[in-house]
């Protein structure tokens, strides 16, 4: 059977605020809806518009947050974690930075905030089944980014340690998440442990090829790298359990190249863009992910270094409906196709 992948579907990260339509599930759904998207992704720690708590003991709520979104025609195409995930593991090189992502009362106590992530994360595997969703989205966290480039060079095994850790974190969740029925797709991120296909296969094989690890497929990200992003999807399709719509651009100057010499995110020579406005082959990227089957949703992350989210939002709905590929259930040429046995086979290549 053809299989053709869902959307348009908005993330709600970069979009909630304390002011309407952004400050409540069912102003920014109406929003959204209003917009032509068809799904949303929520951001799972945000009290502004879902109590992960709740939703996690509470079938009750989760039929009422998924009534908010029903009466405006739209679905939830996941949770996200990705706040959790990152505090997961932390550095301690970051670990001043991310007191910001804890809830105050666990501020300048990192093994506080690990466990708070760790619960948090297990409960995301609970709430996503009870609002009948099929996969999460979220970071793995991060040990050895800071050794990505290292002068001296990395103690021999200290990579593999890191994942090793990594790995004990994680596992529990993702058997938490099996036993609820969701996948887990890791948004490849540089910045994070696991950040291009690499680091996912290192990765993956430290979790045991658990069946939940799987890929929030962003190809923005990779155009940052220079990885190349179309192959990444032949590679890596089965795998590929969620996909944040994200353009971006890399122009190296004499100056700057990949890491953009500290440069704000206008100057850098490697930056996010709204779509269209980049450099991202999304048709190239949605006819790879018809061929392989890709039946999930398409959701728009916006990030842009230049233009206005809420211009970024409308733009986006239309762009991502544009590209969906209505799979075709038959070859065009069926029509000519005919029936024969391997004695015709024979007779037609002189065969005797």
């Amino acid at each position: 059977m053809a299989k053709t992948m869902k959307g348009p579907g908005l993330f709600l990260a970069q979009f909630l605020g304390d002011v309407a339509p952004f400050d409540s599930l069912p102003n920014i759904v109406k929003w959204a809806a209003d917009l032509g998207y068809k799904a949303v992704q929520i951001p799972s720690g945000d009290a502004r518009v879902f109590d992960l708590e709740r939703a996690a003991s509470s079938q009750t709520y989760c039929d009422e947050v998924k009534g908010i979104c029903a009466v405006h025609g739209v679905e939830i195409s996941e949770l996200s974690s990705h706040i959790q995930g990152q505090l997961l593991a932390v550095h301690p090189a970051y670990a001043q930075q991310m007191d910001a992502f804890a809830p105050v009362a666990l501020r300048g106590k990192p093994k506080a905030q690990q466990e708070w992530a760790a619960e948090q994360l297990m409960l995301v595997a609970k709430a996503s089944a009870n609002l009948g969703l099929s996969g999460s989205v979220s970071f793995t966290g991060s040990l050895a980014f800071p050794y990505l480039y290292p002068w001296p060079q990395r103690p021999a095994g200290l990579i593999d340690e890191a994942f090793a850790e990594l790995a004990r974190r994680w596992t529990p969740i993702l058997e938490a998440h099996d036993a609820a029925g969701v996948d887990v797709g890791f948004e490849l991120h540089p910045g994070e442990d696991v950040f291009d296909g690499a680091t996912f296969e290192r990765f993956l094989a430290a979790v045991g090829d658990h069946p939940r690890c799987m890929i929030n497929y962003d190809p923005s990200h990779f155009v940052l790298q220079q990885l190349d992003y179309l192959e990444f999807i032949d590679i890596y399709h089965s795998r590929i359990s969620a996909f944040h719509v994200k353009d971006a651009e890399f122009n190296p100057t004499g100056r700057q190249g990949v890491y953009s010499g500290y440069e704000t995110w206008t100057n850098r020579a490697g930056r996010f863009r709204s779509l269209g406005d980049g450099q991202v082959d999304f048709k190239g990227v949605f006819s790879r992910l018809a061929a392989h089957g890709y039946d999930r949703w398409a959701v728009l992350e916006w990030e842009c270094c230049l233009k206005h989210p809420e211009d970024g939002a409308v733009e986006g709905a239309q762009f991502i409906k544009d590209h969906i590929i209505r799979v075709t259930p038959t070859a065009f040429d069926d029509f000519a196709a005919t029936d024969m046995d391997a004695a015709t086979f024979h007779q037609m290549m002189g065969i005797s």
